[in-house]
């Protein structure tokens, strides 16, 4: 899209313009607490070249890059500050990279090089993990709400209204209905403060969740991790004492590991839903260590210990019976595992 801005024509019938270019938005999305860089997607400047960054309803100056008076400012501390130390300007190419980002700096980010602008929506996410059948609260950071305070709380990627306080009205709304019912008798809204709490969470209210505080947005995402199972310890009982952990997980990003003590011996990984993982381990029928199969995610662990006593002396009792059987006891009394 083109904007005319100056239009002028003479007397020799000769016409000039001075066009700004809008430029779409870009949508760009973080966790709280990570960098994100907005990118001005030139390789150099140009030696006459001016970028500003403007943020917010007002278009806030925030920082800017002036190749001809070769100068660069950030001004961190418009805003009461919440830029403070956290902005960075590529010299070369006008990026603008935030550090350690917060809440506060979800918003409408404009871009201007010389006469080219361009805006970029950003937002920053609170991420929350619960594990599936626990409650969650995603708070307001309200103290008290305010006689006129209205709150919506919205869902999903169509926005869909789950629930809403109007103080004015001094109505309290929960939408549990809606989205097939899967928040049906599960929210719990703090009159308050305006805080949302999901009880007895499933995988399916895991996504994202925005609070619309009047004319403010905060912006959550729930992960719900299902259950970890116990994993599973057999034996096999061909040679030494041969052990095999395993599980079959439907959780994604899950990690299956052999401890010898507190030490990992061995581990294996996975990312994909519904999977069957295993992991061997080879002992001795006299080892006196303790060994143990831990199956993890971020959030949680299921462990069981190895029952050396248990597993390898059936193991080795079994194979002494063979060769008693064959050869007879004098032949196989000498051997120190079947003493």
């Amino acid at each position: 899209m083109m904007e005319v801005i100056n239009y002028r024509s003479t007397m020799r019938s000769r016409v000039s313009f001075s066009l700004s270019m809008c430029v779409f938005d870009d949508s760009v999305s973080v966790i709280e607490g990570d960098s994100v860089t907005l990118k001005a997607r030139l390789t150099k400047m140009k030696d006459d070249g001016v970028i500003q960054w403007r943020f917010g309803d007002e278009n806030t100056l925030i920082a800017e890059i002036n190749v001809t008076a070769d100068r660069i400012t950030v001004y961190d501390d418009v805003l009461d500050g919440r830029f403070r130390d956290r902005l960075k300007l590529d010299n070369q190419t006008g990026s603008l990279t935030i550090t350690n980002t917060r809440t506060e700096h979800t918003g409408v980010y404009l871009r201007l090089i010389n006469s080219v602008r361009k805006r970029f929506s950003l937002i920053v996410y609170i991420k929350i993990s619960v594990m599936e059948g626990d409650s969650v609260s995603l708070n307001s950071n309200l103290t008290e709400m305010k006689d006129d305070d209205v709150i919506q709380w919205r869902f999903g990627n169509k926005s869909t209204v789950i629930a809403e306080i109007n103080k004015r009205a001094n109505n309290i709304t929960v939408y549990d209905d809606v989205l097939d019912g899967r928040f049906r008798d599960r929210l719990k809204l703090d009159n308050q403060t305006g805080s949302l709490t999901i009880t007895n969470t499933t995988t399916e209210h895991a996504g994202e969740y925005k609070l619309l505080i009047n004319n403010e947005t905060k912006s959550f995402f729930l992960t719900v991790n299902a259950r970890l199972p116990v994993p599973v310890i057999s034996r096999d009982c061909s040679s030494s004492c041969s052990l095999v952990c395993s599980s079959v997980v439907n959780v994604s990003h899950v990690t299956l590991s052999w401890y010898k003590g507190i030490s990992v011996l061995s581990s294996i990984s996975a990312s994909d839903l519904s999977i069957s993982l295993s992991l061997p381990l080879e002992v001795e029928y006299q080892d006196k260590n303790t060994y143990s199969c831990v199956l993890n995610n971020p959030i949680s662990n299921q462990t069981t210990h190895l029952d050396i006593n248990t597993l390898c002396h059936t193991c080795a009792g079994t194979t002494a019976l063979i060769l008693v059987f064959i050869y007879g006891v004098e032949y196989i009394k000498d051997f120190q595992w079947f003493q």
